[in-house]
């Protein structure tokens, strides 16, 4: 696990970004970033409000390089279950394979009471 000391300050990366390159964006962002500790997920829509879509090529290098941890995974699967969203669905609106919101579910399901 990684302690707080070694991960960076996201907080203050995305105001200074906002403030220096899209100013015009504070206020679609600022939701997100008045929460006390930002997760996975909140840093993926932040940067997904701030930068809009990127290119398809982009898009595709980033997201081999994305990792979730138990609560955002739980998140996640918590979200499907609330907009009632079927696995290629969930695996659309979060950039996802199918192949891995199954293997969540696989994973998670033997967890669960």
């Amino acid at each position: 696990m990684i302690s707080k000391e070694s991960t960076p300050n996201y907080k203050q990366i995305y105001i200074d970004i906002i403030n220096i390159k899209f100013p015009e964006k504070m206020e679609k962002c600022l939701p997100l970033l008045n929460k006390a500790d930002l997760l996975e997920i909140d840093i993926i829509e932040l940067n997904n409000r701030i930068f809009e879509r990127m290119d398809k090529e982009i898009e595709k290098f980033n997201q081999r390089h994305r990792s979730y941890n138990f609560h955002s995974i739980q998140k996640i699967l918590d979200y499907q279950k609330k907009y009632k969203y079927n696995n290629s669905q969930l695996a659309n609106h979060f950039g996802l394979s199918r192949n891995t919101v199954t293997k969540w579910k696989k994973l998670f399901s033997t967890n669960q009471p």
